[in-house]
């Protein structure tokens, strides 16, 4: 394939074959978006690829296949997008995991699978991202994905909860550190959400819309309209911040234990 320079945004999105990444990436999309796709599951990335070119006709839409937790992946992503398009815009650090856990029982190696995807894999990112942006003196927008359970306590998430409360001061840091060169640094926050993990377990719906002060669940598209917003230009001057998107559940924090 010829490389020729995009006339569009490129954008970013890791952990983007399904769910929360999924709606990132068909909302992109629809907003004139060229885009580097990427997921751990080959399988689930070529469906999700080939889904998002038989919705948008004339999509410009590359694929990096691969562990967004570790270097060479990272920056096999971003070269694809300098490559391909020959610009960069965007990124959207939507990959995690999440490892259910008693922190008495936690073991070395849950923690360090844990780390390696939802810290390392964000901040390199991040850093290989902004190298780029700062060497071809371009602005940017830098999401991280939070959680809730970043900012309250749930059973079992002490670990979880951890890493997505560092990505909140991640984003805090680079905002600041990052605004001389035009970078723009946040996080997204969700709460209970329907996605297809989460609905593997039957009453998951029913039962955190019982928790949740509006009465429902979080849906995929609630969470892309908020990382859409802030990649937009009304967002430019938003920086460091977390945005909770989560129908009020960090006001009461109910559980089910």
């Amino acid at each position: 394939m010829i490389a020729s320079v995009s006339t569009s945004p490129v954008s970013v999105v890791t952990g983007a074959a399904t769910g929360i990444g999924f709606e990132i990436a068909s909302k992109l999309l629809a907003e004139g978006h060229s885009l580097v796709l990427n997921d751990l599951s080959a399988e689930a990335l070529y469906s999700c690829v080939s889904q998002l070119n038989d919705q948008y006709h004339n999509a410009q839409i590359e694929s990096v296949c691969g562990d967004a937790g570790t270097l060479t992946i990272i920056e096999a992503i971003l070269d694809v997008a300098v490559t391909r398009f020959k610009r960069l815009d965007n990124v959207i650090a939507n990959a995690g995991t999440t490892t259910f856990g008693s922190f008495l029982e936690y073991t070395p190696e849950q923690l360090e699978q844990l780390l390696k995807l939802n810290i390392q894999g964000s901040f390199f990112l991040a850093q290989r991202a902004s190298k780029i942006l700062i060497k071809n003196q371009q602005p940017g927008r830098i999401i991280f994905m939070s959680s809730v359970t970043g900012f309250q306590y749930h059973p079992d998430l002490a670990a979880y909860g951890m890493t997505k409360a560092a990505l909140r001061m991640l984003a805090r840091s680079l905002g600041a550190e990052l605004a001389p060169h035009g970078i723009t640094v946040n996080c997204v926050a969700p709460g209970a959400t329907s996605t297809e993990r989460t609905e593997e377990d039957p009453d998951y719906n029913h039962t955190w819309a019982g928790l949740t002060p509006t009465g429902r669940t979080s849906t995929p598209a609630d969470i892309a309209a908020t990382a859409n917003f802030l990649l937009s230009a009304e967002a430019a001057q938003i920086t460091g911040q977390t945005i909770v998107v989560d129908g009020g559940w960090t006001l009461t924090s109910p559980v089910n234990e």
